[in-house]
C-alpha cells in the first residue's frame, strides 16, 4: 500500500497545488471511504464511470473498459457493492454489431454508460455505441433484478442519445429530463435535453440551448432547486464551465452563461444534496499557454447554496500523473452519504463516500 492509500485511509488527503492560485483554499475532508473499484482486471484502460443506489439500496457502477478509448474491444462494464465490497468487473454490453459472412467480427467501441434508478420502473443503464462521439448512437438496457441480470440492449430511436455522460432528473410527473449533447463537426459541441416519458420507449427534444458560437459546451449536470427550477452546469472548450437556468421544469433555458469556475475541457457532475445544497467534482484547471488542454489534475469537490456562488470543500486527487483524474460522477444515498466515482490514471475507478455534515467549506 502506497504512503497515499495510508494516509488517504487514516482519514483526510490534502495537498497544495499552484495550478488554483486564484481559487479559494482548499479545505480537509474527512472521507469514510476511499478505495478503488478492482485492483484488476482483463482490460487495461476505463473511463467515465457511473453511480447508483437501486431500489433495493444496492450501490452499482459502471464504467467503459477495454484495450483503450475508441478501441472496438471497449464494452461496458458493471460491478455491485454487497457484502462490504465491490464485485469483480462484469461486462453486460458490447458494441458487437454483427458477423460478416468470412467470419470478421463488426464492432464499434461503447462509450458513456449512465445508470438511473426511476421511481416505480426497473433499473436503467444507458450508453452509446458507435466509431466516434460524432457517429455514435445511443443504447438502453434495463435490471429487474438488482443489476444481477441485464435485457438484451436496444437501440435508442434515430437521433436520440440519451443521458450523454451524467444522469437523468426525474420530474414530478415522472418524466425524465435526460441531459444530453453532441459534438457535430457542421454544428459544433452543443446541450439539448430529452425528456422521456414512459422510460425510454418514447422521447421529446428539446434544444440545442446555445450555438457554437456562444460556447462550444457538453455534458451537463443538472441541479435542482427548492423553488423549483432547474440549473445546468456544463463543461465547455472555452476554459470555463457554463450554467443555464429552467423554470418550466426544462421546457425552455435561459441564455447560456460563463460561471467563475476554471475548467481545462474536462468533464464534470453535480448533485443537488436532500439538504438544499448543491456538490459539484470538478478539474479546476485552465488551458495551457500551448493551447493544449489544462491538466486533469487537481479533481476537487466543491459545494453551493445557491448554484451560483461556490466553495472549495475538498480534494479528491493533485499528482500530475500522465492521464489525470477526471469524469466524476456524484449521487446522494438514501442514508445521506455521498458517493463519487471517477477515473484513475484511465488504470482504475476510484470510490469516496463523504458525510454530508463533514462536508465543510472555508474561504
Amino acid at each position: 500500500m502506497s504512503c497515499l492509500t495510508r494516509f488517504a485511509f487514516a482519514g483526510f488527503f490534502l495537498a497544495p497545488f499552484a495550478a488554483m492560485a486564484a481559487s479559494a483554499s482548499m479545505a480537509a475532508a474527512p472521507w469514510r471511504t476511499r478505495e478503488f473499484i478492482y485492483e484488476q482486471a482483463s482490460f487495461p484502460q476505463c473511463h467515465a464511470s457511473t453511480i447508483v443506489e437501486s431500489t433495493a439500496g444496492t450501490l452499482l457502477t459502471a464504467f467503459f473498459g477495454g484495450t483503450h478509448e475508441k478501441h472496438p474491444d471497449v464494452g461496458i462494464w458493471i460491478s455491485r457493492h454487497e457484502g462490504g465490497r465491490w464485485s469483480a468487473p462484469i461486462e453486460v454490453a458490447n458494441g458487437i454489431q454483427f458477423t460478416r459472412p468470412d467470419g470478421m467480427v463488426v464492432r464499434h467501441p461503447t462509450w458513456n454508460p449512465v445508470l438511473f434508478q426511476p421511481k416505480g420502473g426497473p433499473l436503467l443503464l444507458f450508453y452509446k455505441a458507435g466509431p466516434t462521439p460524432q457517429t455514435w448512437w445511443g443504447m438502453l438496457t434495463t435490471s429487474t433484478d438488482d443489476g444481477r441480470t441485464w435485457s438484451e440492449p436496444r437501440r435508442l430511436p434515430e437521433g436520440v442519445l440519451g443521458p450523454i455522460k451524467n444522469k437523468p432528473v426525474q420530474l414530478a410527473d415522472g418524466s425524465l429530463l435526460c441531459p444530453s449533447s453532441t459534438e457535430s463537426p457542421v454544428d459544433g459541441w452543443t446541450i439539448h435535453f430529452e425528456r422521456t416519458r414512459d422510460l425510454g420507449r418514447t422521447w421529446e427534444f428539446i434544444g440545442p440551448i446555445h450555438t457554437q458560437q456562444e460556447f462550444g459546451a457538453i455534458q451537463p449536470s443538472v441541479l435542482q432547486h427548492r423553488d423549483g427550477r432547474l440549473q445546468i452546469l456544463a463543461r465547455t472548450k472555452n476554459d470555463v464551465l457554463v450554467t443555464s437556468w429552467s423554470a418550466d421544469q426544462g421546457r425552455t433555458w435561459s441564455r447560456v452563461e460563463a460561471t467563475k469556475l476554471s475548467n481545462p475541457n474536462s468533464g464534470t457532475d453535480a448533485v443537488t444534496l436532500a439538504d438544499g445544497r448543491h456538490v459539484l467534482v470538478y478539474n479546476p484547471t485552465r488551458r495551457q499557454p500551448n493551447g493544449a488542454n489544462g491538466p486533469r489534475s487537481p479533481l476537487i469537490v466543491a459545494v453551493s447554496q445557491d448554484g451560483r456562488e461556490w466553495q472549495d470543500a475538498g480534494t479528491l486527487e493533485t499528482d500530475d500523473a500522465a492521464n489525470g483524474y477526471s469524469y466524476p460522477a456524484v449521487i446522494q444515498t438514501r442514508d445521506g452519504m455521498i458517493h463519487i466515482t471517477y477515473t484513475w490514471r484511465r488504470e482504475r475507478i476510484r470510490h469516496v463516500v463523504i458525510g454530508p455534515a463533514e462536508l465543510g467549506t472555508r474561504k
